[in-house]
Formats: structure tokens, C-alpha cells, sequence
């Protein structure tokens, strides 16, 4: 196998087969949820909040930062839970999400945007940003970059 990743042959790692089941129960929980629009949104920040507390040390103290931001900066996004992740979404589809570095073994969490943010910069941009520690430097990217996301 030349040039060819041995765990590309061998299908999603565990952690990818985690994501995936974490997606689908955040999927029929969501689903499964009753009452008015306002008290499910209250409920799924909820679960992202949950989600973050159960983070280790550096991860939960990165997405307690990353939250207050992305909820101060643009309160439109509905924070949710994204393949067991905090997620920031609009009108239901995903903008941002924070993905910490425990859950696939990295050496860095990941603040990542999808397809919907409006982060376009030429024929070329960064959708995704590697997060070691969240200082008030970052916390200023991640509010101009959520603003502009979200414009």
C-alpha cells in the first residue's frame, strides 16, 4: 500500500463510530423533545452545557470560553449538540462548532466552521482553527470571526 493511510483500509476509527452514535442519539433526542420553540432551545443549550462539563480540565475550560463568546457575539446561533459537540447553529443548520481534543485523541481542540459561515476570503480560507488555549487575544478572533460568520 503505497501512499495509502492503513486506517483509510480499515473503515472510521472508534472514536469516528462514537461521533457518529453521539450524532444519532443527539438526533432522537432532539426529535423526541415536546413543548414550545423557545423551551427546546433552552433545553438543547442545555445538553451543550452538559456536554461541556463533562470535558477534561482543558478542554471544558476552552468551550466554557468559546460558549460565552459565540452566545455574547452572535445570540442568534442555537447552541446544540453536533456529533456530541457543542454546536452553534442558524436556523437550525450548523455554523460553528467546537470539537475538544480528548474526543479524537488530538493535540489540540478545534474551532471549526461549516459551509454556512460567511468566512469566504478568495478562492481560498481557513474554516477551521486549531485552539490550545483561549486568551483574550483568541477570544477577540473568535468574536470577529462568529460576526462575520453569521453576517
Amino acid at each position: 500500500m503505497t501512499g495509502t493511510d492503513v486506517s483509510t483500509q480499515q473503515g472510521f476509527t472508534a472514536e469516528e463510530r462514537a461521533a457518529m452514535k453521539d450524532h444519532a442519539r443527539d438526533l432522537k433526542k432532539a426529535a423526541a423533545r415536546r413543548g414550545s420553540k423557545a423551551e427546546k432551545a433552552a433545553q438543547e443549550e442545555q445538553d451543550v452545557l452538559a456536554k461541556i462539563a463533562e470535558m477534561r480540565d482543558s478542554d471544558r475550560i476552552m468551550a466554557e470560553r468559546v460558549h460565552a463568546v459565540v452566545t455574547a457575539t452572535a445570540p442568534v446561533l442555537a447552541p446544540k449538540l453536533w456529533y456530541g459537540m457543542p454546536a452553534y447553529a442558524l436556523d437550525g443548520k450548523i455554523v460553528c462548532f467546537f470539537q475538544c481534543a480528548e474526543k479524537f485523541k488530538a493535540r489540540y481542540a478545534t474551532l471549526g466552521f461549516s459551509d454556512l459561515a460567511k468566512l469566504d476570503d478568495g478562492p481560498m480560507w481557513a474554516a477551521g482553527f486549531a485552539l490550545t488555549e483561549v486568551t483574550p487575544e483568541v477570544e477577540e478572533r473568535i468574536a470577529a470571526l462568529v460576526e462575520r460568520a453569521v453576517r
